[in-house]
């Protein structure tokens, strides 16, 4: 018999009521922490509070508006009685779960170029140096609020630390395909893929922050954002092995979307690392 930690966890807060719940509560905790962390930064290097002020609504926004839509783009369902453009007032429900990482990357990403042009009117890499720690912060509790909810399971596994997901009434997962989206069957053991991703983002934090702190690395543009990139991307890329595939009719892919979304990310990291090194050799002759 396989030892496997079983999950009952009840997403829900109050009895009856969808939202508030665990996830959305973790989806908060991850934003302040970021917050204080960036704030720290900012006044480090002597940053009025009111910049920050606006940075964190750019992102906030940035985030749950690109990670909605990301999902709805990259994932779907798109037609039927489920899909989001038969029925397009389903995408404001980001309350049923649903947020696309690669989605809300790229909506920041803009975000932070705005930012850059009307608010601080520094250099688009010495924002993202900033926000890099504090966006790894927040994917830490979002990957645990994917746990929580028992969503974005992984594979099964014959491994000890296995998770048998159980619904709150006692019932195993037991979900049929159907409108282009991949459910489960009731395997009885899975990877903890969700807390694999978690982990990963922790140690990532904790790097990100050895880099700025300890190693200055804030005064050589690109630095911290290129690790950030390489990092959280590489193990987005890897761990997407352990995990279900999302879409149906993408379960036979060599590379699922997450990966191949994943990879210029990566690409842009290294890119990012070598001109900082490239610039810094030229200044040293």
């Amino acid at each position: 018999m396989i030892n496997a930690i079983h999950w009952d966890v009840e997403p829900t807060l109050i009895e009856g009521w969808d939202t508030p719940n665990l996830y959305g509560l973790l989806f908060v905790s991850g934003l302040i922490l970021g917050y204080f962390v960036i704030r720290r930064m900012f006044r480090k290097e002597g940053i009025p509070d009111e910049k920050l002020d606006s940075l964190v609504l750019y992102v906030i926004v940035a985030t749950i508006v690109g990670a909605r839509l990301g999902h709805v783009i990259f994932y779907g369902p798109y037609w039927g009685p489920d899909g989001y453009f038969s029925h397009p007032y389903n995408i404001i429900k980001i309350w049923e779960g649903g947020l696309a990482s690669h989605g809300g990357g790229f909506a920041i990403l803009f975000a932070l170029w705005l930012y850059t042009k009307r608010v601080s009117k520094k250099s688009y890499l010495w924002i993202l140096d900033k926000i890099a720690a504090p966006v790894a912060a927040a994917g830490i509790f979002i990957r645990l609020g994917n746990l929580v909810n028992s969503e974005i399971v992984g594979r099964e596994t014959d491994l000890p630390w296995g998770f048998k997901f159980i619904y709150h009434d006692g019932s195993l997962i037991n979900m049929m395909p159907g409108q282009g989206q991949i459910f489960w069957d009731n395997v009885m053991v899975r990877h903890p893929s969700q807390l694999y991703e978690s982990l990963a983002y922790l140690s990532i934090f904790l790097f990100l922050l050895f880099l700025y702190w300890k190693r200055e690395a804030w005064k050589r543009e690109g630095v911290v954002f290129g690790w950030f990139m390489i990092l959280v991307f590489g193990a987005r890329f890897l761990i997407e092995f352990t995990k279900e595939p999302q879409v149906t009719e993408r379960g036979e892919w060599l590379l699922n979307t997450g990966q191949l979304l994943s990879i210029p990310f990566v690409l842009t990291g290294v890119y990012l690392l070598w001109r900082a090194r490239k610039k810094a050799a030229a200044t040293a002759e």
